[in-house]
């Protein structure tokens, strides 16, 4: 399959007047973009009430589109229902888990579970569909699910769902309460009716119901989407997508990425550092005008996986400051650039700028666009017009296994949050630092889902703290000739998150028993003989395998059988380049460490290098200017 590179936009036509639509078009054909994702929030005028269709204005503007040669991506208005709506299903608002309405007046203020509400989308989808489904190229459903904290909802409509949800699961409570041990605190239930939503406990909530009710809750967000996919498919054959985010984690993307042709996400490196990241002040200071180096990398290899055959855009790209981070400064010059190449380097089609325009008013105003609110050029149009230029010496998306692979699990994400056990352990940022140290060594990394059956083709495959194995990576495992890396955590628990007997990890083929746990302040870690340190999270473990490393106690931290090695701890960077350097040489791979503000990708017969620093570096024969990067044939 042969796909181009392309860039495009998000164009919000109901914002400006209808003069400007066909001169807008023509300026965004010329910059030599391709796409336009239009109304994504329009559902106010689109039916400003009840049953008042009025579709004739995105009729036009898609026309105008069309006519410049523009491509339309056209987005379900369902994260954002109007006023009516509201009044009419008031109980459609989702709730905190202080027990507090999420009341009208921005946006995502609906509730997963409200079935009154699924319809009244499944009904716009489907007028939109009837209507649009030949003139429009793509789809995307809703708009970016979870943000601003709206999966979890606990409304009597979530109440009602999970009840429901937990009799079909469990099919009697005498089940549920044995697979919950319910018998603890005397919490048996007699019927499902009685279960309420882990919320508003006097202390902590049973984990085994608190990790039922977000599996619930990710089902719902499936379930809601895939009503939209099955209202479009009805009268469209152009592919859908929607708009994930960085580190989102309420939901299982790969549930939903299933249901889609394309997994586009929404890349903002300069917000994402300031709120998403652990790091100190130092590291943030020092990429504030760039992003981390590997945050925006780790999502486009996540979200490649989430997407059908690997297919997955940017729909919505920084292009200068945000409004929305706790600081928002501008980007150094060539980052808008930089971005949109590191996007293609890791095989996005599509790099789409959000947004056009700047908006003059209510919530976005100070969110750059590639024009400014008059009009007149902002700083990142002249960037995306060069990155238009040089498409067409690389035009082609290339892919490419690669030779290591990280294993990635929502559900994993999940537990460690009902179960942490010690401030800051967050599967999340294991996993992240695992990839970051891949990355510092010079790997180019696949992602792969939790059920993944096939690890042929991989080297070395790391699957860290996947807190209940599925039965089809249990098995790839055993079969499996590859260098592997499991722990800290893994197999820890049942899927009703008790501790099985025999003891975790019980793998196959590795004599290891994991017989106590401990969790570390930050001022107290353990530190390895061979230097470097264990952090946050340590298991003692019982094992007659080889010790590959041990603590200054000669206590051992990881062990190893043939291929197959467990690591009992959490790694602090020092122990982590040592562990990982010895396993990709092991893998018959050659370590690079590269300078702290280079990283590099291959795919397919193409290597990008690229300069997160601020300061001009040297690498390979090549001087990369800040913010820069190039490309050389492998």
């Amino acid at each position: 399959m042969s796909l181009k590179r392309t860039l495009g936009t998000c164009y919000y036509p109901e914002h400006w007047p209808e003069e400007v639509w066909a001169e807008d078009a023509a300026r965004m054909a010329d910059l030599g973009l391709t796409w336009v994702r239009i109304g994504e929030f329009a559902w106010s005028r689109l039916e400003p009430s009840p049953g008042d269709l009025q579709f004739d204005w995105l009729d036009r503007a898609i026309d105008r589109l069309t006519a410049a040669g523009l491509k339309v991506v056209l987005g379900t208005p369902t994260a954002t229902p109007p006023r009516w709506m509201v009044d009419r299903l008031p109980d459609m608002l989702a709730v905190d888990a202080e027990g507090r309405p999420r009341r009208f007046g921005s946006r995502r203020h609906y509730c997963f579970s409200h079935a009154g509400y699924r319809e009244e989308c499944v009904r716009i989808t489907t007028l939109l569909a009837q209507r649009f489904g030949a003139k429009v190229h793509a789809w995307q459903t809703d708009n970016e699910y979870a943000c601003h904290d709206t999966v979890l909802s606990y409304s009597d409509a979530a109440r009602q769902g999970f009840r429901d949800w937990l009799a079909q699961r469990y099919q009697s409570t005498d089940a549920l309460n044995r697979a919950w041990g319910n018998v603890f605190w005397s919490m048996e239930y007699e019927t499902f009716d009685q279960i309420d939503l882990p919320n508003l406990t006097v202390t902590e909530p049973n984990p085994s119901h608190a990790l039922d009710f977000r599996r619930f809750s990710s089902d719902q967000v499936a379930r809601f989407n895939s009503a939209q996919v099955a209202a479009i498919r009805r009268h469209s054959d152009a592919p859908i997508s929607h708009n994930y985010m960085g580190r989102t984690l309420d939901f299982d993307h790969f549930e939903t990425g299933r249901q889609m042709e394309i997994a586009t996400w929404d890349s903002y490196p300069l917000g994402f550092l300031e709120d998403r990241l652990e790091d100190p002040a130092e590291h943030k200071r020092r990429y504030a005008r760039q992003g981390d180096p590997d945050f925006q990398a780790f999502h486009h290899d996540l979200y490649r996986a989430v997407g059908q055959n690997g297919r997955w855009w940017v729909m919505e790209q920084q292009p200068g400051p945000v409004n929305w981070a706790p600081h928002n400064p501008a980007p150094l010059p060539g980052m808008v650039r930089f971005w949109t190449w590191e996007a293609f380097a890791h095989g996005a089609e599509c790099v789409a700028y959000f947004r056009w325009r700047q908006a003059p008013f209510a919530q976005e105003q100070y969110h750059a666009g590639l024009l400014r609110p008059d009009s007149v050029e902002a700083e990142g149009y002249a960037e995306a017009a060069e990155v238009a230029r040089e498409l067409a010496q690389m035009p082609d998306v290339e892919q490419a296994q690669a030779s290591v692979a990280l294993v990635f699990d929502y559900a994993s994400a999940w537990a460690w949050a009902v179960q942490p056990q010690g401030q800051g352990c967050d599967y999340f940022r294991l996993v992240f630092e695992i990839y970051r140290g891949l990355r510092k060594l010079g790997l180019s990394v696949d992602i792969l889902p939790p059920d993944c059956a096939d690890l042929n083709g991989y080297a070395l495959v790391l699957a860290p703290g996947i807190v209940t194995l599925s039965a089809a990576l249990n098995d790839a495992l055993g079969r499996s000739r590859t260098q592997l890396i499991l722990g800290p955590r893994t197999n820890a628990k049942t899927a009703a998150l008790s501790i099985p007997t025999p003891l975790p990890p019980a793998i196959d083929g590795l004599a290891v028993t994991v017989s106590r746990v401990e969790t570390l302040r930050p001022d107290m870690p353990v530190d390895m003989a061979g230097g470097g340190a264990v952090k946050l999270w340590r298991e003692q473990i019982e094992s007659s395998e080889e010790v590959i490393e041990k603590d200054l106690n000669g206590a051992p931290i990881m062990v190893r059988s043939g291929p197959l090695s467990y690591l009992a701890g959490w790694p602090d960077e020092v122990l982590l380049e040592r562990i990982l350097t010895r396993a990709v040489i092991a893998a018959g791979l050659d370590p690079q460490p590269l300078p702290q503000d280079i990283r590099i990708r291959d795919t397919g017969a193409t290597r990008f290098v690229f300069n997160h620093g601020s300061e001009p570096v040297e690498y390979e024969g090549h001087v990369l200017p800040p913010a820069g990067l190039h490309w050389i044939k492998l």
